[in-house]
């Protein structure tokens, strides 16, 4: 089922769930959970990126008030006959943003996320915006490969060896919808980011993404990584769909050294590629493995279905298939995502579906539901409106550890 009455895909209080003869870390730390809660904040301002607006120095209807230390830099929208690629970039000095040290994972799970950051340094941050629609994103992901060369583009000096040395990526196909996001958007990340480096040379550059957007940010961090050489490039994505094949997965692995973050729990709280999911949200699995695509390792698996999330919700997971996480849809199920849209304009009562795993559900769990789960990270990202989706207004502030 979708939203309700799910059952959770580890058993309550396991703190060391096996997958695959290895161990898959434990809950995620409290500081990691302020740190991922901020960046689904700042993941979804970029909504207000064609719509509303974000203006300097970092002013919009939404969240930007919870973030004085942000500067805006710019911000890009390529429009609906471009591949409609928006986002912004920002500077977080973090000048008013205490040092502290690793909260206790015992502690409440609950962190003020605009007093959190690198530890007193400052940040680069990329944001790209998602899609608004769950159907239009579905549309959008059924298309063909195309090849994944990961140098830079021609007008850069195609024909250059990666900076980055040790890391090729052969044989590699990518949805061409993605990669072509990217190629435009470049055009204005590029030249706004590579000075922002020069001038802050110790910033860690945080991408971050929403649905297309995720996507969308890993082509940009394996250019920033491997092109580039940059080293200090850190990536969270929520509810990002598969990007490329199996090929291209080992590549981004490689890059990322996303195998290390299986080794135990800590090296799962060091990683520097954090792919967020969320239990019934049917992005994360498209494009079908049937059509040549695979998901990659560094997943971080919101067990809950509603909000808020708690730390015992949110799981590290094993590799590239973790069938205790999303993958655990018994034989990729959710192909039948699009007949659940056509059984729905049917009014049959239940979906057929081929085996029986987490993702079938019967039609009355209406599309809507798919909606929510693709948008429910953290806080319900997509509306760039005052206070963000009113049924956040209630909520109490995450308070920071040291008032706990």
């Amino acid at each position: 089922m979708l939203c309700g009455g799910m059952e959770h895909p580890f058993p309550q209080g396991d703190a060391n769930a096996h997958v695959g003869g290895g161990v898959t870390p434990s809950n995620i730390s409290v500081s990691l959970f302020a740190s991922l809660e901020r960046l689904s904040r700042l993941v979804d301002i970029a909504y207000c990126v064609g719509n509303t607006g974000i203006t300097q120095p970092f002013n919009c209807v939404s969240r930007c008030k919870d973030f004085p230390t942000l500067s805006l830099v710019t911000s890009w929208n390529t429009g609906a006959l471009m591949s409609d690629s928006c986002g912004y970039i920002a500077v977080d000095h973090g000048a008013q943003q205490p040092s502290r040290g690793p909260a206790p994972v015992s502690a409440s799970p609950h962190a003020n996320p605009a007093q959190l950051s690198s530890q007193g340094k400052g940040s680069i941050i990329i944001a790209f915006r998602g899609t608004y629609s769950i159907a239009n994103t579905i549309v959008d992901l059924s298309t063909v490969p195309q090849e994944y060369v990961p140098y830079p583009a021609p007008d850069d000096g195609g024909s250059q060896p990666p900076k980055e040395p040790g890391h090729t990526c052969n044989n590699c196909t990518v949805h061409m919808g993605f990669l072509t996001s990217w190629q435009i958007a470049r055009r204005d990340v590029l030249p706004a980011i590579k000075p922002l480096r020069e001038q802050y040379p110790d910033y860690t550059v945080h991408l971050v993404g929403h649905s297309l957007g995720g996507a969308v940010a890993a082509l940009a961090a394996l250019e920033l990584k491997v092109s580039l050489g940059w080293d200090n490039v850190v990536v969270t994505t929520f509810g990002e769909p598969r990007v490329g094949n199996d090929e291209f997965v080992g590549y981004l692995d490689s890059v990322f050294q996303l195998a290390a973050a299986d080794k135990g729990a800590q090296a799962g709280q060091q990683q520097t590629y954090r792919r967020v999911t969320h239990v019934g949200d049917p992005v994360p699995l498209l494009p079908l493995r049937e059509w040549g695509y695979s998901s990659h390792a560094g997943e971080i698996f919101i067990a809950k279905s509603d909000l808020p999330p708690e730390t015992s919700d949110i799981r590290h997971c094993n590799g590239d298939y973790d069938s205790r996480c999303t993958a655990g849809s018994d034989g990729e199920a959710i192909k039948a995502a699009g007949q659940a849209i056509a059984a729905e304009q049917r009014a049959a009562d239940v979906v057929v579906l081929e085996g029986q795993g987490l993702w079938d559900f019967p039609t009355r769990y209406k599309l809507w539901e798919l909606l929510f789960a693709h948008r429910d990270y953290f806080w319900r990202l997509g509306l760039c409106i005052p206070g963000g989706d009113p049924t956040d207004w209630g909520r109490d502030r995450y308070p920071a550890p040291d008032e706990l």
